[in-house]
């Protein structure tokens, strides 16, 4: 129970998974939460450089925690929470929990994953979690505190983020967990873009829509979620 804690995700700081994560996590130790202001999905692990960054304490519906908004990305709230926020170093960062699947090929824009990347870079253990697009979380509430609680002490490994997807079934069909799921090289949407508007100089307006493809890769993320399991495994970021 002696363990900090920082907590960050890309859905913004009133996000109920954020809430939900915050709730397990007080039963592992001190929680620090640096999130972002507002939605800052698919920004993947971008900083800011060249503006100023606004922390401002946020009073969020759970005790005993010390939580900030952040005007940044979820990479700059990491930053910032380690770097300027928190008395200390955290022995963990979690980032999420995400709404919306980060897995297979599409982790490669996730914002949650880069959050957790950013720790990474910092030397520090990362937990990626996230869930079904959805307003279901029986199963991910049933599963969450058990998932954390294994993965939670886990080394820091060089160049890896622990990654945990929760499927979007109902309690009752989900199969289990299912571990040491390697990334699927699949997209689990397959995206195309519509034009919305054309212009009188020959440009056009375009608005990308994603169809739902799903493919199973065995051993993978992507598998066990269209098989009902909680997937989780390690992703290796580049170098």
């Amino acid at each position: 129970m002696n363990r900090n804690i920082l907590i960050t995700n890309d859905d913004g700081i009133e996000s109920d998974g954020l809430i939900r994560l915050c709730r397990a996590a007080k039963e592992f130790g001190k929680v620090w939460v640096a999130a972002p202001a507002k939605q800052r999905s698919a920004v993947s692990h971008s900083i800011t450089l060249r503006h100023s960054i606004e922390i401002h304490p946020f009073d969020l519906p759970v005790d005993g925690i010390i939580a900030y908004s952040c005007s940044g990305t979820p990479a700059d709230c990491v930053r910032v929470g380690v770097c300027s926020i928190m008395p200390v170093k955290p022995d963990v960062v979690l980032s999420g929990i995400n709404y919306g699947y980060n897995m297979a090929s599409d982790i490669q824009y996730s914002a949650t994953a880069g959050g957790a990347f950013e720790a990474e870079f910092q030397e520090i253990t990362a937990i990626a979690v996230s869930e079904a697009a959805e307003d279901r979380h029986e199963t991910a509430d049933r599963y969450l505190y058990e998932v954390l609680k294994e993965v939670i002490d886990e080394p820091y490994v060089p160049g890896e983020i622990i990654n945990i997807n929760f499927p979007g079934c109902s309690l009752d069909e989900c199969k289990g967990i299912l571990r040491n799921r390697r990334v699927s090289r699949q997209a689990y949407y397959k995206d195309h873009y519509n034009v919305l508007k054309e212009f009188e100089d020959g440009g056009i307006e375009l608005m990308v829509e994603g169809v739902h493809k799903p493919a199973i890769e065995e051993g993978t993320d992507y598998a066990a979620i269209l098989s009902n399991y909680v997937s989780i495994g390690r992703v290796r970021n580049i170098g």
